[in-house]
């Protein structure tokens, strides 16, 4: 890599890579298209290596780790992946997220956005994209368990796809479930109730988003607890030694979609955990593939509870980055950076 002392605007125009921050972020995000251009992506056929598993990189002396998720989606202007930076130092630890895009007709790297938010927004998009084709159409009643940013995105998101007609919170800290039940209503205009306890929250609930993994990874949510109709959203359980949903949700849940099912039967803590109990989450877990493309539809009508269930994925992250970095270059808002990459040329 070489720096170049061109100024911005005569980078820009000699198609100098791009820098999006999370407050521009934030600025030009939209719910509905991120929503959208997701269930569109997921409709198109995947070719075997265009999303590959995550991958982890740890130092044990030097206490640090990289996590990396890479894709190609099909049909995308854009190809990339996102770096997760992860490090205890004196005061505790800290994160740091990157998405890196490269233009798909040219190879050349189109941007580098800050992965805070963008994390955050495609989870939420993805989860909305899904429950859209899972949930029933109409009115909905949802139950938030958690109070923090990704029970914020993701209430914000369910809200783009579905008329929310009561927001049902509980989270373990009374003043952050309080904080956050003012918040999302005055934000929604949406009628908010704060409750004790997760059950009496879930009671009455037609749509479950569990957000908010408990201290010592104790289940938050109970299958007892649900209605018979309920469409559950848990985004929690990423990891082996995570947990989220207690094995009844698994077990009374009579499809379960997943943004990637390999990873979520192998590496969900909560999946885990119900074969060990003797449940087999296998047959019914499928694809968001599968139910945008109409392969997989809930199969008694309104009744039965559906699950789905999030690991994240890199596609998620590529699209969802695209689509601001998209925006952000419309509003002028995109900062050119000074440097240019040297192609190597092959053939």
């Amino acid at each position: 890599m070489k720096t170049s002392n061109v100024n911005p605007s005569s980078s820009a125009a000699a198609g100098a890579p791009l820098f999006v921050s999370s407050e521009t972020a934030a600025a030009v995000f939209q719910w509905l298209p991120a929503v959208r251009v997701l269930q569109e992506t997921y409709a198109r056929a995947f070719g075997p290596h265009a999303v590959p598993r995550r991958t982890i990189a740890a130092g044990a002396a030097e206490r640090a780790s990289l996590r990396t998720m890479t894709a190609v989606p099909p049909g995308s202007r854009y190809y990339g992946a996102k770096l997760m930076g992860m490090a205890f130092g004196q005061e505790g630890r800290q994160l740091e997220y990157v998405v890196v895009l490269f233009d798909a007709t040219t190879g050349s790297l189109a941007a580098i956005l800050d992965g805070n938010l963008v994390t955050a927004y495609r989870t939420a998009a993805t989860s909305a994209a899904a429950l859209d084709h899972l949930a029933p159409q109409g009115g909905a009643r949802l139950a938030v368990l958690g109070s923090g940013l990704e029970a914020r995105m993701h209430t914000l998101a369910i809200a783009a796809v579905r008329e929310l007609q009561e927001i049902r919170v509980y989270s373990p800290t009374p003043a952050k479930r309080a904080a956050f039940a003012d918040g999302i209503g005055a934000e929604l205009g949406v009628h908010v109730r704060v409750f004790d306890s997760a059950a009496e929250a879930v009671g009455g609930a037609d749509i479950v988003l569990a957000a908010a993994r408990s201290y010592g990874e104790k289940p938050i949510l109970q299958g007892a607890w649900l209605e018979p109709h309920a469409t559950v959203v848990s985004i929690g359980s990423t990891l082996p030694d995570q947990r989220e949903v207690d094995s009844s949700v698994v077990a009374r849940a009579e499809l379960i979609v997943c943004d990637n099912v390999e990873e979520v039967l192998e590496e969900s803590g909560d999946m885990l955990a119900a074969r060990q109990a003797g449940i087999e989450p296998d047959r019914k877990c499928f694809s968001l593939n599968d139910l945008m493309c109409g392969k997989v539809k809930r199969t008694n009508g309104e009744g039965g509870v559906a699950m789905y269930k999030s690991v994240g994925s890199g596609l998620q992250d590529v699209v969802v980055a695209g689509m601001i970095l998209d925006l952000a270059r419309s509003a002028g808002l995109a900062t050119p950076l000074p440097i240019q990459f040297e192609p190597k040329r092959i053939g």
